[in-house]
């Protein structure tokens, strides 16, 4: 684990201060080691579990279920997760039954949520229905949800998720969605059909629209000004938000390249700072996770994945109960690390291992990286050129997080980290070298680092 240094400036007067930043600790203080902020209670946390091919994981009864439907999709957007995933043999209705009825002897308490995926679930929909009314049935408690791309919404099954519960994902890019793929909003009946299930669940806040970053979609005020004037609500939840992770040529393809860095950090950050992306789920949870991280000492051991999917209690499984990495893989793949996606059976809960995962601590940067507590080492089991780039872009993605809450404890922006990093994640907004630390040289005030939205 690493301590830097981080000089950074006070917008109010230009001048200029040196911190330092413990990202095994979570400490933030002054240059001479005072605490600059109270922390709250400190709650002892269990360390993670390392997962990886030579550490592998349990399961155990699933708090959360994620339940993989096939991978087929009525779409091909450019940068999915799965476009090139082998598929395993669909299944279909007639799996439901067999699937319900064997959950007594792996579910032994009932799970939290059931996540219902595809694909695109609803291409599903034959089975859908009677798996999650059975869902239903056997744990009445249970959050139901579902991402899909809504281009197969229509009034019967918008009528149906509304009564059973469920909620909902809309998966759209807003101005970007053009890059993406197809878009349902240009077609009438499909946009009719969103729109009304927007109508029907938003007062219960059970839906939103699911979107990503990427270089040609770098501006989430954009998506957020998009969402609203297409709800016609201020508060239009927008899920996910993160920049996309290189899981193929065409996520690189929409990754960040060099000379972009500054500029889309610069971006994000005003954005952040100025409330323009107050409803994307990305920044809010991120940088409200990494404000209480300093707040309450959050040691590094205790961080799992960003995914979740490093936890014994979740579970991805397909309806012929095999167990899975995640639900964006299937039982005929294989994982970077060499390993099979398909790590056990339901019927043998006990001998499942998840081999196919690298915990960040097993990873050569991770552990240097300042941007550790945001990041969570980004996809766990990604390797090689394709992890290089996604942890490129995960990092520009938490360093606006990392600048915003800061400012929001301390006053103070951050623009230089020193430290055992990569020379060309140093300077964060891209103007440090114009105002290179001195203790010789007086205080003098310039721009925060912003771009015009």
């Amino acid at each position: 684990m690493t301590k830097f240094i981080l000089t950074a400036f006070n917008p109010a007067n230009g001048q200029r201060a040196r911190l330092h930043y413990d990202n095994a600790t979570s400490e933030l203080t002054s240059e001479s080691g005072e605490s600059l902020v109270q922390a709250v209670e400190v709650v002892a946390r269990a360390n993670a579990p390392a997962v990886s091919k030579q550490t592998p994981l349990a399961k155990s009864s699933p708090r959360v279920l994620k339940i993989s439907l096939g991978l087929s999709c009525n779409y091909a957007c450019e940068y999915c997760s799965q476009r090139f995933v082998p598929r395993a043999d669909e299944t279909n209705p007639g799996d439901v039954q067999a699937f319900v009825d064997g959950l007594d002897s792996w579910v032994t308490s009932p799970p939290e949520k059931v996540e219902f995926w595809g694909g695109e679930p609803l291409v599903y929909i034959k089975t859908m229905r009677p798996l999650a009314e059975a869902i239903r049935s056997k744990f009445p408690n249970a959050e139901l949800s579902v991402i899909t791309n809504g281009s197969l919404l229509n009034d019967e099954i918008n009528d149906w998720l509304d009564r059973m519960g469920f909620s909902v994902g809309i998966s759209h890019d807003g101005p970007g969605q053009p890059v993406r793929g197809p878009d349902p909003l240009q077609d009438p009946e499909q946009r009719a059909a969103i729109m009304a299930l927007y109508a029907r669940l938003a007062p219960q806040r059970r839906i939103s629209f699911n979107a990503m970053v990427n270089r040609e979609n770098a501006s989430r005020a954009a998506i957020q000004r998009f969402f609203i004037e297409l709800t016609g609500d201020p508060a239009v939840p927008i899920g996910e938000g993160s920049f996309v992770d290189a899981y193929d040529e065409g996520g690189i393809a929409h990754s960040l390249r060099p000379g972009e860095l500054h500029a889309y950090r610069n971006l994000a950050f005003h954005e952040i700072r100025t409330g323009q992306a107050a409803n994307v789920q990305a920044v809010s949870s991120k940088t409200a996770s990494f404000v209480n991280s300093i707040r309450s000492r959050r040691p590094a051991s205790s961080l799992g994945q960003k995914c979740g999917m490093d936890k014994t209690e979740s579970i991805a499984v397909d309806l012929r109960g095999n167990v899975l990495t995640c639900q964006n893989v299937s039982a005929a793949s294989t994982a970077p690390n060499g390993q099979p996606h398909h790590i056990g059976h339901v019927s043998d809960l006990a001998a499942v291992k998840l081999n196919t995962a690298t915990h960040w601590s097993k990873r050569e940067n991770c552990p240097s990286c300042p941007m550790l507590q945001i990041c969570q080492g980004s996809c766990m089991f990604l390797e090689g050129p394709l992890w290089d780039r996604s942890c490129d872009n995960a990092f520009s993605d938490a360093v606006p997080i990392f600048a915003a809450g800061i400012e929001f404890l301390t006053g103070l922006v951050p623009f230089h980290i020193e430290g055992e990093l990569r020379d060309d994640r140093k300077d964060i907004f891209g103007f440090s070298e114009q105002v290179k630390p001195s203790r010789d040289r007086p205080p003098r005030v310039f721009p925060i680092p912003v771009v015009a939205a």
